[in-house]
């Protein structure tokens, strides 16, 4: 079982680079396909970025594609979001989960929402403010 915890949130002016990264010290991941998701104040949690299993799949919601960069180390058994040039939009905490592998296997749901994804870790904040 999969116990994911999500590290690199901090408090940014618009324009800074933040990176995010999401692993399980005890459990290796395996081919699980992980999703970066994040969740801003009175709105719904929403999906940022997915990676496959193999890392050669990548998946981006329309308002960070070209800012934000998912990639894995299947060594160090974490997975990261390198997000350039924050806005105050992207603001909310960030959470990493697991594709379910019974349904998805290694691959990026192909409806890429929260009820695809489970072992959700505990999140980070990431405020985005001048």
């Amino acid at each position: 079982q999969l116990r994911l915890v999500e590290s690199g949130g901090a408090l940014v002016q618009p324009g800074e680079t933040l990176r995010l990264c999401c692993g399980d010290p005890g459990t290796p991941m395996y081919g699980y396909a992980i999703g970066w998701f994040r969740q801003a104040p009175g709105k719904e949690r929403e999906g940022v970025s997915c990676i496959s299993g193999s890392g050669d799949s990548h998946v981006y919601t329309d308002s960070v594609k070209g800012r934000f960069t998912i990639s894995r180390d299947n060594t160090k058994k974490t997975v990261c979001l390198q997000m350039n040039s924050l806005r105050a939009e992207d603001t909310g905490v960030y959470y990493c989960a697991a594709a379910v592998y019974t349904q998805h296997g290694n691959n990026c749901p192909r409806n890429f929402r929260p009820p695809e994804f489970g072992s959700w870790g505990p999140g980070t904040q990431v405020n985005v403010s001048s």
